[in-house]
């Protein structure tokens, strides 16, 4: 583990979309954008097949319900329920510890 690592929070954003998601590509983008300017973002990781999951990054709690009270992710939430996704589920976690591995790293 690092030497300077600080706890954060990690939140984890799983769904599975109706088949009509028209406009969808064009709003995750926005949305993405949009969080990366947000006080307390670290970042971001997302993946889609049949099931899709995001987890975003944040330094606190506070950061992430901010986050979510934000107005145009507000109504990204709104058109998401109302037309992308069939299903959904949001967990938020803290991560206390963390470790990769990357064999392609270099000295």
């Amino acid at each position: 583990m690092k030497k300077d690592f600080k706890p954060y929070y990690a939140v984890i954003f799983t769904s599975t979309q109706n088949e009509d998601i028209d406009g969808y590509s064009e709003m995750s983008e926005k949305i993405e954008i949009l969080a990366k300017q947000q006080t307390g973002f670290l970042g971001m990781d997302s993946a889609r097949n049949t099931i899709g999951i995001t987890v975003s990054y944040w330094e606190t709690l506070e950061a992430i319900k901010n986050w979510k009270q934000q107005s145009e992710h507000l109504q990204a939430q709104q058109k998401g329920r109302q037309d992308w996704y069939s299903w959904y589920n949001v967990r938020i976690c803290k991560v206390e510890r963390e470790y990769e591995f990357n064999s392609k790293k270099t000295s």
